[in-house]
C-alpha cells in the first residue's frame, strides 16, 4: 500500500492547520455514548487526526435531545484530558434549535457562541461556521457579529456551510467592502457520488479565493464503504436509508471502481473513497466519522493512502 506521512494543511488564509481528515462529531451522543466517544477521541488524537467538526444542533433529531449533546461530550473529554491547544475544534451556528433559536442574527450568534463555549468547556473556538445561509439577516449584520467574536478572542476564524456560490461570493465581497473578517472555509456536500453540488460553481470560487474546503458526507451516508449494495442492506444501520438513493447503475459502477482500487492497494472501499477526496486539489480535508475502532482504523489508513493517477482517473470516470 502506498502510504504517506500525515500532512496537515492550513484552512484558507488562517494559521489553523487541519489533518487530511476532519472527524465528524455528529455521532457523539447519537450512535456513540460518552465512554465510547472518549475512546474514539483518544485514538484520533494518538493518530494525529486532531480536528473535530460539530454543531450546536447535534443531535436534535434524536427523540428527547435538544441540541448540544455532541459539544457537551467533546467538552467533557477536553476537561478530562486537557491539552486544548492540541485539538482543532470546529462548530456551527444557525440551524433551528426551536423556540426562535435559529438563524444568523447578531442577537442569536452572540448568545449561541456562549452556549457552545460553555458546553465545549473552552474559552475559544478555532473555526466557527454559519451552518446554513440566512436570507432574512443581512450579511453585514452576520459578518459584523462574527468580527466581534474574533476581536474578543472567542473565535479564531469563521467559515460557511451550505452556501450557494452566489451567496458565498456576496459574503466574501461584503467582508472585503467593509473590512470585516471573511469566511475562510466552506463546508459543502461532496463525495464521489455527489459531485455537482460542489464542482459546478463552488469549487472554482473556493480555489480562486483561497478558501479551505472541508466537505461533509464524504462517504455518502456510508454508501461508499460498500456496506449497502442491495435494498436488503439498507437496514444495517440508522444511516442506511440515506444510502438507498445511490443504488442505481452509476452508484454500483462507482462501488465496482472502489472495489478494484481497494484490491490494488490492499485497502477498503472507504479508504479509497476518502483518499480520492483528499487528492482533490480544491479540498483541504473531508469530514468523516466512525462509531467503532474498526471504522476509525479505516479513517486513519485513508489519511495516509496516496492513490496513483490511473486509479484517480478510473474513479473520476466511474463517478462522472
Amino acid at each position: 500500500m502506498s502510504q504517506s506521512t500525515l500532512t496537515h494543511r492550513t484552512l484558507g488564509r488562517t494559521t489553523i492547520a487541519a489533518p487530511p481528515i476532519v472527524f465528524g462529531g455528529n455521532v457523539f451522543g447519537w450512535t456513540v455514548d460518552e465512554p465510547a466517544s472518549f475512546a474514539l477521541l483518544d485514538a484520533l488524537l494518538d493518530a494525529g487526526l486532531n480536528a473535530i467538526d460539530t454543531a450546536d444542533m447535534y443531535s436534535t433529531w434524536v427523540p428527547g435531545h435538544v441540541g448540544g449533546e455532541s459539544e457537551t461530550i467533546i467538552g467533557n473529554w477536553l476537561k478530562s484530558r486537557g491539552g486544548r491547544d492540541r485539538v482543532v475544534i470546529a462548530t456551527k451556528v444557525g440551524m433551528d434549535l426551536g423556540g426562535g433559536k435559529s438563524g444568523l442574527s447578531k442577537a442569536w450568534i452572540v448568545r449561541a457562541v456562549e452556549d457552545s463555549l460553555r458546553r465545549l468547556q473552552t474559552d475559544y473556538i478555532d473555526l466557527y461556521q454559519a451552518h446554513r445561509d440566512d436570507a432574512d439577516t443581512p450579511l453585514e449584520e452576520t459578518l459584523a457579529a462574527f468580527a466581534e467574536l474574533i476581536a474578543a478572542g472567542k473565535v479564531r476564524a469563521i467559515g460557511a456551510s451550505n452556501y450557494s456560490a452566489p451567496r458565498l461570493r456576496e459574503a466574501l465581497d461584503t467582508s472585503a467592502r467593509l473590512g470585516l473578517p471573511r469566511y475562510e472555509t466552506l463546508q459543502p456536500h461532496y463525495n464521489l457520488v455527489e459531485r455537482a453540488i460542489f464542482e459546478d460553481e463552488l469549487e472554482a470560487l473556493c480555489v480562486a479565493e483561497g478558501l479551505g474546503v472541508i466537505n461533509y458526507y464524504a462517504l455518502a451516508s456510508g454508501f461508499l464503504t460498500g456496506k449497502y449494495r442491495t435494498q436488503a442492506d439498507l437496514g444495517k444501520s440508522p444511516r442506511g436509508q440515506g444510502a438507498g438513493k445511490y443504488l442505481d447503475a452509476r452508484g454500483l459502477g462507482i462501488l465496482a471502481a472502489l472495489d478494484a482500487a481497494a484490491a490494488r492497494y490492499a485497502a477498503t472501499p472507504a479508504q479509497v473513497a476518502l483518499a480520492w477526496t483528499i487528492a482533490r486539489p480544491s479540498v483541504t480535508a473531508p469530514i468523516a466519522s466512525a462509531t467503532n475502532a474498526e471504522q476509525l482504523a479505516d479513517l486513519i489508513a485513508a489519511a495516509r493512502l496516496e492513490l496513483d493517477s490511473d486509479t484517480l482517473a478510473d474513479l473520476d470516470r466511474a463517478s462522472r
